[in-house]
């Protein structure tokens, strides 16, 4: 596995696919290619979700006199494809071809990939929790040691970044961006929370608002944090503020929670996906659940097995959820499962407690199979916007 580093990334959403990575390829491009004037053309994913995802908008962002064409062609090099031109006199002086090929990473067609070394020298989970026992390490100790010191003020920045996108989330109202015209609906289930006397009904209320905060800030193309990605970015920041605001964690535990999380997370990018174009939703906020459980297992004291299991049973039953953003928005049902994955992450880490001890599936087997059930997955229940609610929901 490579640093986590690279898993945890602050940017403007709603996708790091389909915002972050163009961005990057487009400042690249005019980096190399000073021109009047730019012609971007999307293909596949990109352009068959990208008016939702407001890949549009960051492009015209980033370059100057930009026309946008969204292309209805597939590249068969990678679903995510952007052809770039710059024009002088509208003469084309320069082209390239670029592929986001996920977490807001790019590459440059021709180019060989320029990858970071795997600083991790375990290649399964049991062989980490092994080494853990061996060496006495909880999961935040194997971070730290494989990641070194500076990671703690990585992580406090996380913290705070994740901190600031839900209070910017829940001070806000109106409707987010795009045809669906979906009213913000956080600050008012923070409204109910506050009124809320029931303490079940109040902590749903809470983690419901911190988690659409989040996600609204996302699909309105603000600034959030990978957790993993931007379509699962409200799961993990809903459940570590609960647990600072609420049930009164330190900063510290937290930056401890993240560390945690992102070992869980990182190990589902590095040997399976995190990509719902390459496996559904499942990759995303099934994923984004894992992070949260075994965060919040951590946070509860629970021994390696039991956060270990926090983290298979959230995934677990988030196997074969498709990717099926309604008009390619970020917004219905990102924003709900977001929310739902919440709840389930924090009652996934309360169940290990009590049942760690009689598990027969590790989180290796739920790991391997969510990656076969993605790829078993249909076309269109991978994030093209044709398949699952996407083909069912039309505008009134």
């Amino acid at each position: 596995m490579k640093t986590i580093k690279e898993l945890y990334k602050i940017g403007k959403g709603p996708s790091s696919s389909h915002t972050m990575g163009p961005e990057k390829a487009c400042r690249d491009f005019q980096q190399r290619h000073p021109a009047d004037a730019y012609r971007a053309v999307l293909h596949g994913s990109l352009s068959m979700t990208g008016r939702g995802h407001l890949t549009d908008r960051i492009i015209k962002e980033t370059l100057v006199n930009v026309e946008v064409v969204f292309s209805d062609a597939f590249a068969e090099e990678h679903p995510n494809t952007l052809d770039l031109f710059a024009f002088d006199n509208d003469r084309e002086i320069a082209s390239d071809r670029y592929f986001s090929i996920g977490g807001g990473d790019i590459l440059r067609a021709g180019e060989a990939s320029v990858e970071s070394q795997p600083i991790y020298p375990h290649r399964t989970f049991e062989e980490i929790v092994e080494y853990c026992r061996d060496e006495g390490l909880d999961y935040a100790g194997y971070i730290r040691r494989h990641e070194g010191p500076s990671i703690d003020e990585f992580l406090q920045t996380v913290f705070e970044a994740m901190e600031t996108a839900v209070d910017e989330g829940l001070h806000k109202q109106g409707e987010l961006p795009g045809a669906l015209a979906l009213k913000r609906k956080a600050r008012s289930l923070h409204e109910r929370a506050r009124r809320e006397t029931d303490p079940s009904d109040k902590r749903i209320a809470i983690l419901g608002a911190y988690a659409f905060a989040v996600g609204e800030e996302n699909a309105s193309g603000g600034t959030i944090v990978t957790a993993p990605t931007c379509g699962a970015s409200g799961v993990l920041p809903a459940v570590l503020l609960y647990a600072r605001r609420h049930q009164g964690y330190s900063v510290g535990k937290l930056v401890d929670a993240l560390a945690v999380a992102g070992l869980f997370g990182n190990f589902i990018k590095t040997h399976a996906s995190i990509s719902g174009a390459e496996a559904g939703c499942q990759a995303e906020v099934g994923s984004a659940c894992a992070m949260a459980a075994a965060a919040h297992a951590h946070l509860r004291g629970h021994d390696l097995s039991a956060i270990e299991y926090a983290a298979e049973v959230a995934l677990e039953h988030h196997l074969g959820l498709t990717c099926d953003p309604v008009m390619g928005y970020v917004q219905i049902p990102c924003i709900e499962r977001n929310a739902a994955a919440a709840l389930r992450a924090v009652d996934a880490s309360r169940l290990a407690a009590h049942l760690s001890d009689f598990r027969k599936i590790t989180f290796d087997y739920v790991v391997e199979t969510m990656y076969e059930t993605g790829r078993d997955l249909p076309a269109h229940y991978r994030e093209t916007g044709m398949g699952g609610l996407a083909k069912r929901y039309k505008l009134k």
